[in-house]
């Protein structure tokens, strides 16, 4: 005999906004709309033919019907929850698949790598690099670290760390005859440019940073340019010009003392980096993890880690 049910989105529904006592909550649990539960419960009620909630100015409550029809919901859904998590040992290990941009893998991802394998032994990760924005779920990667200001439509966004952009260069650059010791002098040095933000309005690029220190007589185009981060801040290194950095990106570089800054002031950026994943992926424990491993590291760089999953 076929099982009558209800449909197991109203369920959901149902159960996320008993746990709470807040269509609100429930909403922001399963990434739907606040109108959305509401719609599910009321169709869920209709179709059993009772009232499951009492609804009130600022309060929900439990009617009988709802108070016992809770428990088991939560037991079913607990049974299936830990069945499917036995099911799928995959998402506790194996491969991780990240999508994130060139500079931000070489310069701040990689070198942290080893902590994150010494830990977690049994989670491969696989980084693929792209200044595109590409599809996470389509495209079948596990989570994304972007650049950006957070507006991800229909995607799980945690914030992990703001920026801010100031000059680099080798310490050689402090000796000789024209000394670094203050902006001004950047007017006899050689600007590094990175393309990817050069053009950019608002962008940390050297037109924008020399209008934030208020520096006169430089020459914001003049100088080499090059179309991927890392490799501007390379060739600051080696001691071919000044370039300006974010902090994220330059952080190993200054500690192992390949570069300094000579001088401020630091200009804060408009992007920030953040993890970004499917909804669906937040419940797979490599994934979860992950973000709880690179809020570590961040608090270790920056004394500060934000969001979870």
């Amino acid at each position: 005999m076929a099982r009558r049910l209800p449909p197991l989105n109203a369920l959901r529904a149902f159960e996320a906004a008993a746990r709470h006592l807040s269509f609100t909550k429930a909403a922001e649990e399963l990434f739907v709309t606040q109108a959305a539960v509401s719609h599910q419960i009321k169709a869920l009620e209709e179709m059993l033919g009772v009232r499951l909630f009492q609804r009130y100015n600022r309060r929900l409550e439990l009617t009988q019907a709802g108070r016992g029809y809770l428990p088991p919901l939560c037991d079913a859904f607990d049974m299936m929850a830990a069945e499917t998590s036995r099911l799928r040992p995959a998402e506790e290990s194996g491969q991780l698949k990240i999508s994130t941009v060139q500079s931000f893998a070489t310069k701040w991802l990689i070198p942290r790598l080893t902590r994150f394998r010494e830990a977690h032994p049994d989670i491969d990760p696989m980084i693929s690099t792209s200044h595109r924005l590409v599809d996470i779920e389509s495209e079948e990667f596990d989570l994304a670290i972007r650049d950006g200001q957070g507006a991800y439509p229909r995607l799980h966004v945690v914030p992990l760390m703001d920026d801010r952009a100031f000059p680099v260069c080798s310490p050689r650059l402090l000796k000789g005859s024209h000394v670094l010791r203050e902006p001004a002098d950047l007017s006899r040095h050689v600007l590094l440019h990175d393309l990817l933000v050069s053009r950019e309005e608002d962008g940390p690029n050297w037109r924008n940073w020399l209008k934030h220190a208020q520096v006169a007589g430089v020459d914001a185009e003049k100088g080499p340019a090059y179309n991927d981060t890392a490799m501007a801040l390379q060739a600051a290194v080696a001691g071919q010009g000044v370039a300006l950095a974010r902090q994220s990106l330059v952080v190993d570089d200054l500690r192992a003392g390949l570069l300094i800054c000579p001088f401020g002031p630091e200009m804060p950026t408009r992007s920030s980096w953040y993890f970004v994943c499917a909804p669906s992926s937040t419940e797979q424990p490599k994934v979860s993890v992950f973000l709880r491993w690179l809020q570590d590291e961040v608090a270790r760089d920056f004394g500060e880690g934000r969001g979870s999953v």
